[in-house]
C-alpha cells in the first residue's frame, strides 16, 4: 500500500487518508438519494438510478484513486442533473433515454478534449492571479453550499436573508459548526470527520438525523435493466438524431453540458490541488514535458472525463469531481487511497441507503462552511490594490456562489480580464487559448438565452 500510493512521499498515513475519505463520503453522500429523486421526476425508475449513481460513483472515483492517484471522489453532478430533467427533458423535451445519451456524446467530447491536451492547454494558460481567485472562489462557494443546504439562507421574502432559528436542523447545525471550529483550533486529529459524526448522532433525538425512503438492494437491481444501456437502444442515439430539425437543439445541449463539465473540474483541480500540493510545481512540469499521459493532472483530467460517459451507460447525468473532495483534502487526504475509500463507502451504500441517507445536512454544512474557510486563504495572493488585478479576480470569486457554478465563475473572471486587457492595451498578453475558451463562454450563454 505504500509504494502503491506513496503515502510517505506524500507527506500522509493510513489513517490519515481513510479519515479523508470518509470526510469526503459524509460530505457527498446526499447524491445517493437526491439524484435518483431527482432524474425520477422525468420518468426514470427511482431503484435504477439509485443503483447507477453509485455504480458511476465507484467506477469513476476509482480511476481517480487508483490510475491518477489523487484523493478526489466522483458522482452525478448536483446543477448538472438538474439541467438534465428540468431544462433537457421538461423545457427541451427530450425523452430521458435521449437525455442520457446527450451526456454520453458529452463525455466523448471531453474524452476527446481531454487525450487532445485541450483541457490541459487551458489549465496552463490561466494567468495565476486567476488561478488564485479560482481557489478563494471554491472556497466562498463551498461555504455557500453547505449554507444552502442546510437552509440557513432563506430566500421566503424574495431576497436571501438569514433563516428564523426556529428549526431542529439550524439549531443541530450551529452546535456543528461550533464543535468543528472548536475541535480544528484546538488541533484535534480528524476534527472534520469527528465533528459530522457527532453533530450526527445528536441529530438523533432531535428529529433531524432520520432514514429517507429507499428501495431494496434487489429491488434496485431488478429496475436497472430499465437505464441501463438505455442509450443503446432504439429510444437512446438512434432517436436523438432522427428528427433533422433538432439536431441543432441537440448539438447545443452537448456544448452546454460540456462547457460546465469540464469548467466545474478545471477549476476543482485548480481550486484544491495547486494549495494542498496535489499538484505540484514538478507535476506542472511533467505536465509540460510529457508526451503522454504521465503526471497526476493528465492522469486526473482523464479518469474525470471517463466518468461522464460510463455514468451515462449505466443510467445518470454527468458524472464528475465533486468539490466537496475539498472536505477530504482538508482532513489531510492527499493520495487515490482517500478516493479507494470514498468507493468502498459507496459501495456499502448500495446495501446501507437507510443508514447513509439519515446523514442530514445539518451534519455535513459545518464541515463545507470551515473548508470553504480554509480554501479562501488563496486571495491573499492577489493584489487587491491593483485594481486591474482586482475585477476579474473579483468577479470569479462571487459569481461561483451567486451564479451556483464553478464555470460561471470562471467565465466572469476570463471576461473579464480580457476586457481588463484590451482597455490596459495589453491584449496581446492574453494567450489564445484563453481568448477561444472566452469566446465559447459568450457563444453558450448566447445559445441558452436562445434556446
Amino acid at each position: 500500500m505504500e509504494k502503491f500510493f506513496k503515502l510517505k512521499e506524500n507527506g500522509t498515513t493510513v489513517g490519515r487518508e481513510v479519515a479523508a475519505g470518509l470526510t469526503t463520503f459524509f460530505a457527498m453522500a446526499y447524491i445517493i438519494a437526491v439524484n435518483p429523486s431527482l432524474l425520477s421526476e422525468a420518468g426514470m425508475e427511482w431503484g435504477a438510478v439509485f443503483l447507477a449513481t453509485i455504480l458511476a460513483s465507484i467506477i469513476g472515483t476509482l480511476v481517480m484513486g487508483l490510475v491518477a492517484n489523487v484523493p478526489y471522489a466522483q458522482a452525478p453532478g448536483m446543477g448538472l442533473n438538474a439541467f438534465f430533467v428540468y431544462t433537457v427533458c421538461f423545457t427541451l423535451k427530450f425523452t430521458w433515454q435521449q437525455a442520457l445519451s446527450i451526456v454520453f456524446l458529452c463525455g466523448l467530447l471531453n474524452i476527446l478534449i481531454t487525450v487532445t491536451k485541450i483541457r490541459k492547454s487551458i489549465i496552463k494558460c490561466i494567468p495565476r492571479s486567476l488561478q488564485n481567485a479560482i481557489g478563494g472562489g471554491i472556497g466562498i462557494f463551498v461555504a455557500y453550499l453547505g449554507l444552502l443546504n442546510v437552509k440557513i439562507i432563506s430566500f421566503d421574502s424574495g431576497v436571501p436573508a438569514l433563516a428564523t432559528l426556529n428549526e431542529p436542523s439550524l439549531w443541530l447545525f450551529l452546535i456543528g459548526l461550533v464543535l468543528t471550529i472548536v475541535l480544528l483550533v484546538l488541533h484535534v486529529k480528524g476534527a472534520i470527520l469527528i465533528g459530522m459524526v457527532v453533530t450526527a448522532l445528536l441529530g438523533i433525538p432531535l428529529g433531524v438525523t432520520t432514514a429517507a425512503e429507499s428501495v431494496s438492494f434487489v429491488e434496485a437491481c431488478r429496475q436497472l435493466p430499465t437505464t441501463f444501456c438505455a442509450i443503446f437502444t432504439s429510444e437512446g442515439l438512434p432517436s436523438l438524431f432522427a428528427d433533422p430539425a433538432r439536431i441543432p437543439l441537440a448539438l447545443v445541449t452537448i456544448f452546454s453540458f460540456s462547457v460546465s463539465d469540464t469548467f466545474d473540474t478545471i477549476g476543482g483541480f485548480i481550486g484544491t490541488g495547486r494549495q494542498s500540493g496535489i499538484f505540484s510545481e514538478e507535476d506542472e512540469r511533467a505536465m509540460e514535458s510529457s508526451s503522454g499521459f504521465k503526471s497526476k493532472m493528465d492522469k486526473a483530467l482523464f479518469a474525470d472525463a471517463t466518468a461522464t460517459s460510463i455514468g451515462a451507460i449505466l443510467g445518470t447525468s454527468n458524472t464528475t469531481t465533486y468539490v466537496e473532495s475539498a472536505a477530504g483534502i482538508a482532513a489531510g487526504g492527499r493520495t487515490g487511497l482517500t478516493s479507494v475509500v470514498v468507493a468502498v463507502c459507496f459501495g456499502l451504500s448500495a446495501f446501507l441507503a437507510t443508514f447513509v441517507s439519515a446523514i442530514p445536512f445539518a451534519a455535513t454544512a459545518p464541515a463545507l462552511v470551515v473548508v470553504g474557510v480554509m480554501m479562501m486563504s488563496a486571495f491573499r495572493e492577489i493584489q487587491w490594490e491593483d485594481f486591474a488585478e482586482a475585477v476579474p479576480a473579483f468577479f470569479t470569486g462571487i459569481f461561483m456562489s451567486l451564479c451556483y457554478s464553478i464555470s460561471y465563475g470562471i467565465a466572469a473572471g476570463f471576461i473579464f480580464y480580457c476586457v481588463v486587457k484590451i482597455c490596459k492595451r495589453e491584449a496581446r498578453e492574453i494567450h489564445p487559448i484563453l481568448w477561444v475558451s472566452t469566446l465559447l463562454f459568450i457563444v453558450n450563454f448566447v445559445m441558452l438565452a436562445v434556446i
